[in-house]
């Protein structure tokens, strides 16, 4: 656009860091993947698998028909169970066969269900890498052992475990198919996003439209979306204006206007109008399709507690052989072979870390798929960990606390000229032009609900500003070259009211009536109404609130003292946003980078936590650990509320797995027998299913934390 070159002199938006200049392309490596492929597929999908640690080769559907079955096989295994009729006072009935169902079909269960635990466990051996697969199987295999030789009176061992095999199986499968089935619930939601785009588009041609598959749209077709139809691809309105319903992208069930200028994403609902919109994006290029590979790294990405949680199962599989060899051999020294083979057992079983395999993996993929529900998108697991301990935030302002667009502020009219007329007057003179100043004075009027007087002859004055004819009069708009050129000066009183506009960073402009200066407006940056919440809360929370732009100081101060920041940044070059976060870290401070463009990558990359904000945008931010789909500020303290409840129920987990092992293990070795306490094979079978159960439901209690950026408070 050539017209309105003056307004840019003024203009916060300009003044600012070019971070739109990089919102129509993605990286190389966004584009990496198929965005078709994911059509169709939910998270119980048999081809949803998991290429990496203890699930890998295994589908979430795998696990869940090999729960089903087996639970249906525990059933009876447990009821004819002998030990676990003792257990609970009841006698079984008794039949020819009877005596043979827990053999039989605690036998099938080791195969069937079992395979898996011990298929990994063998690949951990033969890796040297023992960890929890290795421990599992281990612990299967001696209860099946010990349960045969009771069953054929082996040795005289009073080691019953069929029952304990069974449920140990069983709760195995659950928690590796609830693990698998969280894990999948982000990219399956988004899965069911992309199934409901629509097949087919509307292309406008010369002659009309016609209709054509959404894959043989490119960039640069126009295409008509009509109300109440899905967007085909990503795109910038050119016609129309409509309410989006973006629900599906930011998280936010609010509908979104949209007229000429403005993007839209694939995937979003014209809800009320028919709109004609510009391709700038298809296939896998969108922003769609990039948000999905983002959750697929998310849930493939490594994890330092996930880490501490492996090292823990590799601890315990040596602790738990250690201590059955000890236990052996102290009690072979006191004289009793079937005690040291039952103590030793006992403990090899109850050693399965279970509850320590789910205490980890499943309150992430918990975080991860309640965090996607609403828009924000991890793709570095170790930037949710790492949230709750910053201590600052620092917020890119343009398109970050601010819309990054020009907004109407003020109105000041010479007498005889309400404000209201002045606003018609140059609406209508601006009316033609699609410059954003333009678009936010036309605007205003709209909203006000301005009827702006009929104007002809639109041209624009490059570097002074527009001019149009109205009633036979010439009417310009424009900025201090257009007085400079037509010899004009404003009044003592509106002098001092523009100086102070200016003063704040806003963008004068004048509209003036033949030789006459009939009045001024202002512009600036708008703030986002969310911007104020989500500063505030953050302080609640004890994190203080920094921003930085390359704004005058004046724009900046401005903005800062309307959010009640903390610290202010102005003026920074690009290139030197990471060099104010060095300065940060420097003091002693965690810090947390908001940024929402290609020149913020450095900062975003030192930060401890980069979040890129708008992915509707700007999805392929490679440097950022954390994505937020849409543009409201408030979803970083999502995060902050999400981090500290996970790390929370993390370490809840990690303590009583751990800490029941720790505790159980020695009981059923024997260590306190000569005070007559013995852990039963039985009560610690018990106590293990339990701790398993404890804590898969203790990390379910995540989902109850609020995560709705416009809930949170």
């Amino acid at each position: 656009m050539t017209e309105h070159t003056q307004h840019n002199s003024h203009s916060p938006v300009r003044d600012s860091e070019p971070d739109h200049a990089h919102h129509a392309g993605h990286s190389p490596e966004m584009h990496g993947g198929q965005h078709k492929q994911h059509h169709g597929h939910g998270p119980d999908d048999d081809h949803m698998v998991h290429s990496h640690g203890q699930h890998a080769g295994h589908s979430t559907a795998m696990f869940k028909d090999r729960f089903w079955l087996t639970l249906a096989l525990s059933v009876p295994v447990v009821f004819f169970s002998p030990m676990f009729a003792h257990l609970l006072g009841y006698m079984p009935p008794e039949f020819p066969g009877s005596a043979w169902i827990p053999p039989a079909l605690g036998t099938v269960i080791f195969f069937y269900g079992g395979m898996p635990f011990l298929e990994g466990g063998l690949s951990e051996l033969k890796t040297r890498k023992p960890g929890m697969m290795l421990l599992i199987a281990m612990a299967i295999s001696v209860a099946f052992i010990a349960s045969w030789a009771t069953s054929l009176r082996i040795g005289n061992f009073d080691l019953d475990f069929w029952w304990e095999l069974a449920l140990l199986v069983a709760i195995m499968l659950l928690g590796h198919w609830i693990e698998m089935r969280a894990l999948g619930s982000a990219q399956g939601a988004l899965d069911a996003l992309a199934a409901l785009l629509p097949d087919e588009a509307e292309r406008v041609t010369p002659n009309g439209t016609e209709t054509v598959p959404v894959t043989d749209l490119a960039p640069g077709d126009v295409v008509l979306v009509r109300s109440g139809a899905r967007m085909p691809a990503d795109g910038t309105i050119v016609e129309g204006q409509a309410e989006f319903d973006e629900s599906m992208i930011t998280g936010e069930s609010k509908t979104v206007a949209r007229g000429p200028g403005d993007p839209v994403v694939a995937g979003t609902v014209a809800t009320d109008n028919t709109v004609r919109v510009r391709v700038t994006a298809v296939g896998e290029d969108t922003a769609l399709a990039g948000i999905q590979r983002l959750v697929a790294e998310a849930q493939a990405s490594s994890s330092k507690a996930q880490a501490l949680a492996d090292r823990a199962a590799a601890f315990l599989f040596y602790f738990a052989t250690i201590a059955g060899v000890v236990t052996f051999i102290a009690w072979i020294l006191l004289g009793s072979l079937p005690e040291a083979v039952t103590r030793t057992v006992t403990v090899l079983v109850i050693a399965c870390p279970h509850a320590l395999g789910l205490a980890i993996p499943l309150v992430i993929a918990i975080s991860t798929e309640q965090a996607a529900r609403v828009g924000v998108l991890i793709k570095n697991r170790m930037a949710l960990e790492r949230m709750r301990t910053v201590d600052v935030v620092l917020f890119d302002k343009t398109g970050t606390l601010t819309k990054g667009e020009p907004e109407l502020k003020d109105i000041t009219a010479v007498d005889g000229t309400t404000p209201r007329e002045l606003l018609a007057v140059a609406a209508a003179v601006e009316s033609d032009s699609e410059h954003p100043v333009a678009r936010a004075i036309v605007r205003a009027a709209h909203h006000q609900g301005l009827d702006r007087p009929t104007a002809t002859g639109f041209s624009s004055m490059t570097g002074r500003g527009v001019r149009a004819m109205i009633d036979g009069r010439t009417v310009q708009v424009g900025g201090p070259a257009l007085l400079r050129e037509l010899d004009l000066t404003e009044t003592d009183a509106m002098a001092a009211t523009t100086r102070q506009w200016a003063g704040r960073g806003a963008a004068v402009l004048h509209v003036v009536d033949g030789d006459r200066i009939l009045g001024a407006v202002s512009l600036e940056d708008a703030i986002r109404p969310e911007s104020r919440q989500a500063v505030k809360a953050l302080q609640a929370r004890g994190i203080k609130v920094a921003l930085i732009t390359g704004d005058a100081r004046q724009v900046a101060d401005a903005v800062g003292a309307e959010l009640g920041i903390d610290e202010v940044f102005a003026e920074v070059l690009p290139a030197d946003k990471d060099k104010k976060v060095a300065q940060l870290q420097a003091r002693g401070l965690k810090v947390a980078m908001v940024g929402d463009g290609v020149n913020d990558s450095p900062a975003l990359a030192r930060a401890e936590v980069g979040i890129a904000i708008g992915a509707g945008t700007d999805v392929a931010m490679e440097s950022a650990g954390v994505i937020l789909a849409g543009n409201d500020p408030r979803a970083v303290l999502s995060m902050v509320d999400l981090s500290r409840a996970s790390y929370t129920k993390m370490w809840q987990n990690l303590i009583w797995a751990t800490g029941y092992n720790i505790i159980a293990v020695p009981l059923a070795a024997g260590v306190l027998a000569f005070a007559g306490v013995v852990l039963s094979p039985a009560a610690g079978a018990v106590l293990m299913s339990a701790s398993t159960i404890v804590v898969a439901l203790n990390a379910q209690l995540l989902r109850r934390v609020k995560l709705n950026p416009s809930q949170v408070r």
